[in-house]
C-alpha cells in the first residue's frame, strides 16, 4: 500500500472516530500524535489532511451540502461523511493531489469501509465538486 493511501486511511480514521465522539479531530490527531505507540506519526500527510479537512470544515460542510442530492450530511453515514470530508479538501484544496486520484482514493476508501451504495455516491458527488470547484473556492 502506498505511504498517501495508508495516510489516506490513517486520516479517515482520526475523522471517524472524532466525529463519532464527538471530538476535534485536531485535538484527536495532536493526541495520537503524542502517542509513542501510534502508528499516525509515521506519515506527515496523515497530520496535513486531518489539519486541512478541520481548517476547511465549514467550507466543505457547506460544498458537501450544495452539492448532494436528496442527502443531508446527517443522514449520510459517519464512514460516508468522513470519506466525502478528506476526499473533498483533496479534491478543493490541494493542488498536489490530481482531482482523479483524490476521487480514486475516496472511492476505494468506501469501497472497503461502506455500504454498496457508497462508492457511486462519493464518486458522483466528489465528480461533481471537482467540476465546479471554481466556484466554490
Amino acid at each position: 500500500m502506498a505511504a498517501r493511501t495508508k495516510a489516506r486511511s490513517r486520516a479517515l480514521d482520526i475523522l471517524f472516530e472524532a466525529d463519532q465522539r464527538g471530538l476535534n479531530a485536531e485535538t484527536l490527531l495532536d493526541q495520537r500524535l503524542g502517542d509513542p505507540e501510534s502508528r499516525v506519526g509515521n506519515n506527515p500527510y496523515t497530520a496535513e489532511l486531518v489539519r486541512g479537512v478541520v481548517g476547511k470544515w465549514a467550507d466543505i460542510n457547506a460544498a458537501l451540502t450544495d452539492y448532494s442530492q436528496g442527502w443531508t450530511l446527517e443522514r449520510m453515514p459517519a464512514v460516508d461523511r468522513a470519506i466525502l470530508r478528506l476526499g473533498a479538501w483533496e479534491v478543493l484544496f490541494n493542488d498536489d493531489i490530481p482531482d482523479a486520484v483524490a476521487i480514486s482514493e475516496a472511492v476505494a476508501l468506501a469501497t472497503e469501509l461502506s455500504t454498496d451504495e457508497s462508492p457511486t455516491f462519493v464518486n458522483g458527488l466528489l465528480a461533481r465538486l471537482s467540476e465546479v470547484k471554481a466556484t466554490i473556492i
